[in-house]
C-alpha cells in the first residue's frame, strides 16, 4: 500500500462508486473506440506520486507554486488507476491517459473519498482528537499510555510519530493528509485497535486533512501566539481550532479553561462540552490540583464532576504536564470509560515518554539540562516556570526561532525568556532561507526590552551557545534548551545539516567532567 501504516490487505472500490458519491461523471481518456476493459478498481488514495502504487487514485491538487496535475503522467507510469482533480488540472490529468474525476474542490472532497476507498467512514475504535497551541503532542501520548494501561490495543498519530499496534514510523506533518490518515485508520481497524488518539493542528482543520472523520471526543488544551503566518489574527486561528467542536467533526468535547480561548471554545461548541482547569478560582466541571513538583515528575489530584477524586502521577515536568494528563483522563471518561477503571489504570503512575519534549540530557553530576521541542512564547513561559519549581540555582535558556515561519512571535519569545530565566543565550535554530541575523536580533530586542536584569548573550553557533549557558549557571543550575527537541539536523538554506542538540548537550557536559547517566548505571 502507498502509506507506511496503510492496510496490509487491499480492499478495492469501483471508481464508478466514488464518482457517484461525488456526483460527477468519469472522464475516460482512452484513444480510439475500444471501451475500457472492465471496471476501474481503486485500492488506495494518494496526493504524492512518491506514494502511488498500482490501483491508487492520484489526487492532483492545486499548490502554491504548481498544480499537482502536472505530475499525473508520472502517477500513471507508477500504476495509478485514476486521477481526481479540478478544472484547472483537467487537461494535464487527461494527458496521462487515465480516467479522471473533476470536482470544484478536490482537497475538500479528498477526506470523504479516502473514507470511502479505505472503508473508514464508521470505525469501531474509540477516536480521540486533541487540538490547541501547546500540549497536543503530550496529551496524545498520555491518552495512548492510559489506553494501553487499560489493556487496549492502541494507535496514535502526533507531531513526533505515528504508531499502530506497536508499529511506529516518524511523522512528517503534525496531522497527516487525509489519504494517509484514512489509510492509518484502516490499518488500525485491521489490527483490532480499540482506541485511537489523534493530534489535530489548526492547519489540518483548515486544509481538510481530517475530513471524513468524526471523533468520539475532541480535546482542547490552550491557545496562544503562533501560526500568524498562516492566519490573519488570533481570532481566525482560534476559529480554525473551534471547528473541531462541531457535529461534522466530533460528538463531544473536553475543553481546558486554562487559557482565555477555552471559554470561547466551550461557549461556541456545537457538541456537548465539559470543562477542566488547573486554576482553583475558575469554575469548571473537572479540576486538576497539583500537589507536588519534582525533577522526575509531577503529582496531582484530578476531581471529576461528581466529586470523585483520583491521584495522577506523570514522569513529566510542570503544571502544564498535569493539565495535559487531566485532560487525557477526562476525555477517556467522556468517551465512556468508568472512572474506577481509569483510577486503576493510572494507580502506579502514567508510564509515558514523549519524544523530544523536555528530554533530559543531564549527566550524573552537574547542571540539569532539558532539551525541548518548543516554539512559542507560552511554551517557554510554562517550561521555565516548571524548571524554576525544581531548582534553587540559576536558570538559563538557550533559544532560537525558525526561519520562514511566523516572525511576529520572535520579540515575545525574547521577552518571555528574559522574564523567566537568569541567563538568555540566543542562537540559530532552523534559519531555512532567512538571514539568521535579523531572526536573532528580534529575539534579542525582546529580551533586552524587559529590563529584568537577566544576562542576555548572542551566540549564533548552537554548540558554543550550550557551552556558554552551562558555564553561566554552574553545577547547581539548570539549562533549558528550547526549540530543537530530538531533531537530528538544522535546516540551513534548505540543507539538513546533521546536528543533535540533545547529544551535543551530553557531550558538553562530559567535557565539563559530568559523566553521562548511562555510565553510572553500567
Amino acid at each position: 500500500m502507498p502509506h507506511a501504516l496503510g492496510p496490509q490487505t487491499a480492499v478495492t472500490v469501483p471508481l464508478r462508486e466514488v464518482a457517484d458519491a461525488l456526483g460527477v461523471a468519469v472522464r475516460y481518456q482512452r484513444t480510439g473506440a475500444a471501451p475500457v476493459p472492465g471496471p476501474v478498481l481503486l485500492s488506495g488514495v494518494s496526493v504524492s506520486t512518491d506514494d502511488v502504487r498500482p490501483g491508487v487514485l492520484f489526487a492532483a491538487l492545486p499548490g502554491r507554486r504548481a498544480h499537482g496535475a502536472a505530475h499525473a503522467g508520472r502517477a500513471a507510469r507508477a500504476g495509478a488507476a485514476a486521477v481526481l482533480t479540478d478544472t484547472a488540472g483537467a487537461a494535464d490529468a487527461a494527458a496521462s491517459g487515465l480516467p479522471v474525476l473533476v470536482v470544484d474542490d478536490p482537497r475538500g472532497a479528498l477526506g470523504h473519498v479516502a473514507a470511502l476507498v479505505y472503508g473508514t467512514a464508521a470505525p469501531e475504535a474509540t477516536l480521540l482528537a486533541v487540538t490547541g497551541t501547546n500540549g497536543k503532542t503530550t496529551t496524545v501520548h498520555l491518552l495512548d499510555a492510559v489506553m494501553r494501561s487499560l489493556g487496549w490495543r492502541t494507535a496514535s498519530t502526533s507531531t513526533v510519530e505515528r504508531h499502530v499496534a506497536g508499529v511506529t514510523v516518524p511523522s512528517v506533518l503534525t496531522t497527516p493528509e487525509a489519504p494517509e490518515l484514512h489509510a492509518f485508520l484502516a490499518r488500525a481497524a485491521e489490527e483490532g485497535v480499540r482506541g485511537v488518539a489523534l493530534e489535530v493542528s489548526a492547519q489540518a482543520l483548515s486544509r481538510h486533512r481530517v475530513d471524513g472523520v468524526v471523533v468520539d471526543v475532541a480535546g482542547f488544551t490552550n491557545l496562544s501566539h503562533d501560526h500568524l503566518d498562516d492566519y490573519a489574527d488570533l481570532d481566525e486561528y482560534l476559529a480554525a481550532k473551534a471547528s473541531l467542536f462541531t457535529p461534522e467533526r466530533s460528538r463531544a468535547g473536553v475543553v481546558s479553561l486554562d487559557s482565555p480561548a477555552g471559554r470561547r471554545i466551550a461557549a461556541g461548541a456545537g457538541v456537548p462540552v465539559t470543562t477542566i482547569t488547573t486554576d482553583p478560582s475558575t469554575r469548571a466541571d473537572w479540576h486538576v490540583d497539583v500537589v507536588g513538583q519534582e525533577v522526575d515528575g509531577t503529582r496531582s489530584v484530578l476531581t471529576a464532576p461528581d466529586g470523585t477524586s483520583m491521584a495522577l502521577v506523570v514522569p513529566l515536568l510542570g503544571v502544564h504536564a498535569a493539565a495535559d494528563a487531566g485532560l487525557a483522563v477526562a476525555m477517556l471518561a467522556t468517551a465512556g470509560v468508568p472512572l474506577v477503571d481509569l483510577a486503576a489504570a493510572t494507580a502506579g503512575g502514567v508510564d509515558v515518554v514523549v519524544p523530544g519534549r523536555m528530554a533530559d540530557a543531564s549527566g550524573v553530576t552537574g547542571p540539569r539540562v532539558w532539551v525541548d521541542f518548543a516554539h512559542t512564547p507560552d511554551a517557554f513561559a510554562k517550561s521555565l516556570t516548571a524548571v524554576r519549581a525544581v531548582t534553587s540555582g540559576r536558570v538559563a535558556i538557550v533559544l532560537g526561532a525558525d526561519g520562514d515561519r511566523d516572525p511576529s512571535k520572535r520579540r515575545a519569545m525574547g521577552m518571555v525568556a528574559a522574564t523567566g530565566a537568569d541567563v538568555v543565550v540566543v542562537a540559530d535554530h532552523h534559519p531555512r532561507f532567512e538571514d539568521p541575523g535579523p531572526i536573532r536580533a528580534a529575539i534579542l530586542a525582546g529580551a533586552r526590552a524587559v529590563g529584568s536584569g537577566a544576562l542576555v548573550l548572542e551566540e549564533p553557533e548552537p554548540a558554543r551557545a550550550i557551552r556558554r549557558a552551562l558555564a553561566a549557571v554552574g553545577d547547581d543550575g539548570v539549562v533549558y534548551w528550547a526549540g530543537p527537541g530530538l531533531t537530528p539536523y538544522r535546516d540551513v538554506a534548505g540543507v539538513h545539516v546533521p546536528y543533535s542538540s540533545f547529544e551535543d548537550a551530553r557531550t558538553a557536559l562530559a567535557e565539563a567532567g559530568h559523566a553521562p547517566r548511562e555510565a553510572a548505571r553500567a
